[in-house]
């Protein structure tokens, strides 16, 4: 098409009518936009399921080792899912997992020092904590 194609078509009452239109809608459209919250489509965690993710993880994983027995597992969580952005922006950089403040293991064994051990390291290497952090008794 030339540039006096292009004039003409311009010109055209009813093309200005359409251009004008359609850049209303987009204007209010990208205003709307800011009102309107999607879910994210990616498997956002609640703090909730990211505990009792890991309670039955560790709970899985004990009852498979030796002198155990049936064990309970109790997880305490110091602070929520935590969102990083960018300065002034809604650009999200990452995602900070909550913070495990400690760990009560009641198991079947809980009376054997050598079963307290075991139970302390795996719970210690599995979550990254101190052993400080972590309570080993005999399950009732």
């Amino acid at each position: 098409m030339n540039l006096k194609g292009l004039k003409k078509l311009i010109s055209d009452d009813k093309i200005k009518k359409i251009i004008f239109a359609a850049g209303i809608a987009g204007i209010l459209l990208i205003f709307l936009s800011s009102f309107i919250k999607l879910p994210d489509n990616k498997n956002s965690n609640t703090v909730s399921d990211y505990k009792d993710q890991i309670q039955t993880s560790i709970t899985e994983m004990l009852n498979k080792i030796e002198g155990v027995g049936k064990c309970s597992v109790l997880l305490t969580i110091e602070n929520s899912v935590e969102d990083v952005y960018l300065e002034n922006s809604s650009t999200k950089t990452k995602e900070i997992e909550p913070v495990i403040r400690g760990v009560v293991v009641a198991c079947g064994g809980g009376d054997d020092p050598i079963v307290v051990e075991r139970v302390n390291e795996i719970v210690t290497k599995a979550l990254n904590i101190s052993s400080a952090k972590v309570c080993v008794t005999k399950l009732k």
